[in-house]
């Protein structure tokens, strides 16, 4: 996250050496650079004193001509967004599966983001700890494992958004390949729905108002604030069903505010407000509120 972080791997005959990263408040391309230097460099010291045959496999062994390895798969937080609240850390999979006809000797990466390539990077995180764990699906594929962790006071509110993977893959012939935009992850800002129902309880075919606030995290001041404008769907169950019906679709005011009525309630059941969510604001439910019919 805003490119504090330093990583220490290990993995079998794996090892990689820390990954320093200057702290500072904002990623910038220097930083860009010296992070995938660094990984590279990390990488290849590796691979030079690891475990000899039949750890690795014998390059002599190699028949076909050398070629650069392949990412096949990148997968960041098991192909969910990343969502976070005010105050989340969180811990972030980077998982890479790379394949070669020597074999793959390791793969790493960070998540990044900016403009179209790394020379116009706003925003980095990269993984803090030794936990870099690879293991080989077969001779040629090998699959690695990286936690990266993500801070929201480190980010900014335009950062909910979608950011890229660049991923260094390196063969047991030294051959290597990087990608900066090996595969992507959503990150979003956290949401939140609230709801209340009056009166409680209604008479039979009379007038329900139902009220609300849709809010989402703003990572920048660390507190929630009403997110402006949506539509936000209205819903109703019976109290003896579990199944909730739209009954009206309704725009939330500039602070996120909610408000309807409803005519001629006739059911006792449950009342609540749902939001489908945007690119960057996750889909969420307020927690059904019972109202009671008074006869």
């Amino acid at each position: 996250m805003r490119t504090r972080a330093t990583v220490a791997a290990v993995s079998g005959a794996l090892a990689l050496s820390a990954l320093a990263v200057p702290a500072s408040h904002a990623a910038d391309r220097g930083d860009a650079a010296q992070l995938t230097r660094s990984i590279a460099s990390s990488l290849k010291e590796s691979v030079s004193t690891a475990a000899p045959a039949p750890a690795r496999r014998s390059l002599a062994a190699v028949k076909t001509a050398n070629s650069a390895p392949k990412i096949t798969k990148v997968v960041v937080n098991g192909g969910k967004p990343v969502v976070l609240d005010v105050k989340a850390t969180k811990k972030v999979s980077l998982a890479i599966t790379a394949t070669d006809n020597s074999g793959v000797a390791g793969a790493a990466g960070f998540l990044w983001t900016g403009g179209a390539t790394l020379e116009d990077v706003t925003n980095i995180a990269v993984p803090e700890t030794d936990d870099l764990k690879c293991k080989a699906a077969s001779a040629t594929t090998t699959t690695c494992t990286q936690t990266v962790t993500v801070r929201s006071k480190d980010l900014a509110n335009n950062e909910a958004k979608t950011w890229n993977a660049y991923v260094y893959a390196l063969a047991n012939d030294s051959d290597e390949l990087e990608k900066e935009k090996a595969g992507t992850v959503k990150f979003q800002r956290a949401s939140q729905l609230t709801v209340a129902a009056t009166p409680k309880p209604v008479k039979k075919g009379k007038t329900l108002t139902v009220t609300g606030k849709l809010s989402r995290a703003n990572w920048e001041t660390g507190k929630n604030a009403g997110y402006a404008g949506q539509s936000v769907k209205l819903q109703f169950r019976k109290k003896s069903s579990s199944t909730y019906t739209t009954i009206k679709t309704v725009k939330g005011s500039s602070t996120g505010t909610l408000k309807t009525t409803t005519t001629k309630t006739t059911a006792e059941g449950y009342w609540r407000w749902s939001f489908a969510g945007t690119s960057n604001t996750p889909a969420v439910n307020a927690a059904g509120t019972l109202v009671k019919i008074k006869k």
